[in-house]
Formats: C-alpha cells, structure tokens, sequence
C-alpha cells in the first residue's frame, strides 16, 4: 500500500478524490494458500463457484499461488438478501453519476470499504441543485475605520493577540477585500474563479453533496422513499463517513500543515484551551452548520466566565459570614441543648438540634442574602447572551454568506419509517383480504338474491290465486 496520504485518499489510480466511503460486514472466511496449479474458490451470493485462472504479479509477471477461500459456518440467508439490496442500492448511485470503486484489501478483517467519487458533473448538478453559494471574480474593499474607533480596535486586537490561534485563516479574516458569492449555475461559469474543477468545490461541499445523493437515492428492495440513512439503521451498510484530509500528526513536508494538523493544534488539544476557537477553519473543514454549533459553544462559554465569577463572590461571601448568621448560630450552640420531637411515632427518639449544625452551615454558603443578588445578576445575563449570539449570528451569517439561505428540511427517522411502512402494509393485506373474503362469497350472494326474487313471486302469484277462489 502506498504510504503517501495524499494517494491513500484517491481511487487506485491517483487522480480521483475520495468523497465518501461506505462500510459493510460481510461473512469471514479462511483462505489456505494452495500451489500454482489451484484455482482461486470463491461462494458467490448465488452459490455458484467460479474458477479463475492463476493470478499474477502486473510487474513481473510472475505466477503467484492462488488462493483458497472456503466460507466459514452454515449460510445465512439474510446475507443473500442484503447482497442483493446492495447491488441495486449502488447501481442506482451509478445511474446518479457516482463513481465507485471497492476494495480490494484486507479481506480477512470481515469489512469492506466502497469508496465514492462525484465528477465534476456531478458536483456541478448537484450545487446548483441545492442552491450553493461559491464566491465570484468580482471583489470590493471594505471602508476603513478611522478615528477613535478605529485606535480602540487595533488596541483591543494588540490585547488579544495571545489569545488568537496561529491560522492563516484568521488572518483572512481582517483583510479588506472581501468577494461576492453567488448561487452556482451551470449557466454562469464565467463569473466564477474556476483554477481547477478539482479544487473548486472544498471537500466539505463535496462531501455534503455525496450525501445528499445518497440520503435520497431510493432502493426498490427496502420499499423505502429513503436511502443509505434507512439501509444503516436495517444492517445493509455498516456505516457511512467522509475521509479526513490526513493524519492530525505533523507529516514534515515542505508545503506546511493541512487544516486538519492546524485545527488540532490549534483547537482540538487541551493546551489551547485559552485560545479562541478558528471558526472560520472550522466551517471551512466541516461544514457551515457545525461551524455555528462551535460558534455558539464559544459564545456561551465565553458568557460564562463573568457569571462563573459572581457565583464564587457569592459563594466565598456565605463562607465568610457563615459565623454571623444567627440561625446557623443557634443550631450550632450545644449549651442551649434545644431537644427535638421524634420524627417519627414509636421507633424515634427524641433529638437534638445540634447535631443538624452541618446541614445548617452547608445551606448558608448557598443559601444567603447575595443569593438574591445572583438571581437577578443571572436573569439579565440571559438576556444580555441571547442579543449577543444574535449580533454574532449575523455576522457570521454575513461573512459566510449565509444569508437568504433555506433551512434543510429534516428527514423522518428510518425507525419512524420502518413503523410507517408495516402500517401502509397491513392497511394494504387487510383491503385485499376484504376484497378476496367479498369475491368468495358473491356467488352464494347471487344465488340468494334470485332465490328471494323467486320466493317473492311465488308468494304473489299465490295471493292472486287466493283472490281467485275467493271471489
């Protein structure tokens, strides 16, 4: 295997990026390395047995002893089955212009990896499809402040420098040159800044068009509106994953850290924990949506310092008045020897008050009158959190171009839509059990009803004949 990481995310011939990769377990079996002259033995789905010819080496031609594959224990008719939604699951993603590429490794561990490629094609379809915004060529320079705003800024930028994460990100960030984005169209490819079509879309939007085919690709088998969400929760599929961009450990080359070595230097350790978060290479690696989630966490993590430092005011203030407070005092004092009733009849003694003294001091460090003062600190420091998030909310909206964007409609469980489904089925046996029991019984109805129509005539022509007498 080549130990580049950059070929370990392509397709086995280099140039292909990785998008997606989906994992399913299938049967263990022992292989027996048998002599040049035996033929590879392999159990299909359908339970024949192909034999192929002797493999060999691409580069030396030279002849290498094949390999016995004999399935261990009784066949389980479930897997045939999931073979079968598979096939048809991954040839729909075909039809949809994916790429794909299985694995052809470590086929003793009990896993296989199919691994996803979306061409340009694709990506193209996809992104206008689902309305993605993409910078443009046009570009425009941001009015500089000037006065004594501009002097407090560049101060308060020189007192949190400590704080800022080492990404070049951030440093794009303050830059007065900011590039207007647009919804993509296929339509439109002059407007945008296109150096590669490889590299155009960041591995965040391919990954997040990947999925959006495979969320909603359908599989006639399963009977299901859904796709891979509903085949992980049934077994088909193991799991579903993009690919990091490589190992979070420094590799040493020249063209310096990729975003995932900078964000775990810089965010995912425990020694950064005084450092702002680089949101902006947050969304940038995973995706707008968690770079809000981070940008919340930060905000109100952020807010909870000043309250976390009011309630230990509060707190140290209970401790040091804790021996002024005249109830906790009389509890505490053993020569009034206050005696208490029973709490409770026959099986209770009686008791003293003393013994409740460290109940009583334990109360008052919580419990005093800054307590009163902390629930009014903390009313209005919910208040003041909220407005502050939204204030960053817009401006996180704004610089991520965010705004004007639809919110994703949230699809139905697969759980919820396996129980919808063996409803719709039982409603659907019940009606054509009704209409079976009604098609069993409507020549016998036939015959009842011209039996009435027979009785009825009969009993008329006898009342004519009765008349007849009569008269």
């Amino acid at each position: 295997m080549d130990q580049d990481p950059r070929k370990r995310l392509c397709f086995a011939d280099g140039r292909r990026k990785v998008d997606y990769v989906l994992v399913y377990h299938y049967r263990k079996r022992s292989s027996v390395r048998g002599s040049p002259s035996q033929h590879r033995l392999s159990i299909i789905s359908n339970g024949s047995y192909p034999l192929g010819v002797e493999e060999k080496d691409q580069e030396g031609g030279k002849d290498e002893p094949a390999e016995v594959v004999v399935d261990v224990g009784p066949p389980d008719p479930a897997d045939g089955e999931k073979i079968m939604i598979r096939e048809e699951f991954e040839g729909n993603l075909k039809d949809a212009g994916l790429e794909i590429e299985h694995d052809k490794e470590n086929k003793a561990h009990g896993h296989a990896f199919i691994r996803l490629h979306a061409p340009w094609q694709v990506l193209s379809r996809e992104a206008e499809f689902l309305k993605i915004k993409v910078p443009t060529k046009k570009s425009y320079e941001l009015r500089e402040e000037k006065g004594l705003a501009a002097t407090m800024n560049e101060a308060w930028r020189k007192l949190n420098q400590p704080f800022q994460p080492k990404v070049p990100h951030q440093e794009q960030e303050h830059s007065r040159t900011k590039f207007l984005s647009h919804c993509f169209s296929r339509d439109k490819l002059h407007l945008y800044n296109i150096k590669s079509k490889d590299t155009f879309f960041d591995n965040a939007t391919r990954s997040r068009i990947v999925y959006e085919i495979l969320r909603r690709t359908a599989c006639s088998r399963t009977c299901q509106t859904m796709g891979i969400t509903t085949l992980i929760a049934n077994g088909v599929y193991d799991s579903a994953f993009p690919l990091h961009d490589g190992d979070f450990h420094p590799s040493g080359q020249a063209e310096g850290k990729n975003d995932r070595q900078l964000l775990h230097d810089e965010w995912a350790r425990y020694g950064a924990f005084y450092k702002y978060q680089p949101v902006d290479l947050i969304r940038k690696y995973f995706g707008e949506k968690i770079g809000l989630y981070f940008a919340w966490l930060g905000v109100y993590t952020q807010l909870l310092i000043p309250a976390s430092v009011v309630g230990i005011i509060v707190f140290f203030y209970g401790w040091a008045t804790v021996e002024t407070n005249i109830p906790s005092q009389e509890m505490c004092d053993e020569d009034q020897n206050f005696t208490m009733c029973p709490l409770c009849d026959r099986a209770c003694d009686y008791w003293h008050l003393s013994t409740a003294c460290g109940t009583a001091r334990a109360s008052h460090l919580f419990d005093n009158p800054a307590t009163v003062f902390f629930a009014i600190f903390m009313s209005l420091w919910a208040a003041m959190f909220l407005e502050h998030w939204k204030r960053r909310q817009i401006s996180l909206n704004y610089s991520w171009d965010l705004t004007g964007m639809e919110e994703e409609e949230e699809h139905p469980r697969p759980k919820y839509e396996t129980i919808l489904l063996q409803k719709r089925q039982r409603k659907k046996k019940n009606k054509k059990n009704k209409n079976e029991v009604g098609r069993l019984y409507l020549p016998f109805f036939y015959v009842l009803y011209a039996l009435s129509i027979s009785l009825m005539a009969d009993l008329k022509r006898s009342k004519y004949i009765s008349f007849w007498l009569l008269a």
